[in-house]
């Protein structure tokens, strides 16, 4: 692995956690074969990110073969790899707009694609979903993502959300780190297959009211104000045991 910055131990850890996300992806069945990509933003001055290299499934992402961009997509380093700068248009104007947008998570799960050709979108039917209440865009469709054109839209529906739906396409997370991006993305692809499953049988539904949709979102959001105890180490907790299972079942990510 090269890295040409001042930045490289810390470029070295990216790369790691990014290709731990890229395994965790393909484990848990969210991929789309080469399809769909996850970024995260290299630190420096630069506004250079790490993708995947174009043509490999999720399962061979390593550290050392990610592939490092500048904003328009073009490799910045010497590679043996090709990209998709095209596949980078969603990715590229998510992470010009939002400083906070370290990472980038895109996916076409069955779920994700089945809850974004809905009308109503993603309902509050559970804790999980209730995650995302008042918390979601949402982004009509305009085609196969290749026009620059998009961007200014796709940027808007998104406003500071965590995440957003794809209307007829799928679902995207955003993070400050490549764990946050995929934690988001694993609890809204998990609601949207609960969603799927809970409106299988025609049944009514039940719904929360809103004040207790918007409490649970703050509780699980770690906004505390109205509950008697706080959970703050969930997330640490929850990501330090998914790097256990990635090196349990994929240890040569870290190559």
């Amino acid at each position: 692995m090269t890295a040409s910055t001042p930045h490289h131990a810390e470029e070295r850890r990216l790369r790691r956690e990014l290709a731990a996300v890229y395994r965790l992806v393909a484990h848990f069945r969210m991929t789309d074969l080469i399809f769909t990509h996850i970024s995260a933003r290299v630190p420096g001055p630069e506004l250079h990110f790490l993708i995947n290299p174009y043509g490999l499934l999720f399962e061979e992402i390593t550290a050392s073969n990610l592939v490092k961009v500048d904003l328009s997509g073009h490799p910045v380093e010497e590679t043996p790899h090709p990209v998709n700068p095209a596949g980078f248009v969603i990715h590229s104007a998510v992470h010009a707009a939002r400083p906070d947008a370290h990472c980038v998570l895109h996916t076409h799960t069955r779920a994700g694609c089945a809850i974004a050709a809905q009308e109503e979108g993603l309902l509050p039917l559970n804790q999980i979903s209730m995650e995302f209440h008042g918390r979601l865009g949402y982004h009509d469709y305009e085609g196969v993502a290749l026009n620059l054109a998009e961007q200014r839209r796709l940027v808007a529906d998104l406003a500071g959300h965590p995440a957003m739906i794809l209307r007829n396409h799928g679902l995207l997370t955003v993070g400050e780190t490549p764990a946050q991006a995929f934690l988001r993305m694993y609890y809204l692809d998990k609601a949207c297959e609960i969603q799927v499953a809970a409106t299988a049988g025609g049944a009514k539904l039940v719904m929360p009211p809103p004040d207790i949709r918007e409490l649970t979102a703050r509780q699980l959001a770690g906004e505390g104000e109205g509950s008697d105890f706080q959970d703050d180490k969930a997330y640490d907790l929850a990501w330090s045991a998914l790097l256990r299972l990635v090196e349990r079942v994929a240890p040569d990510y870290k190559d």
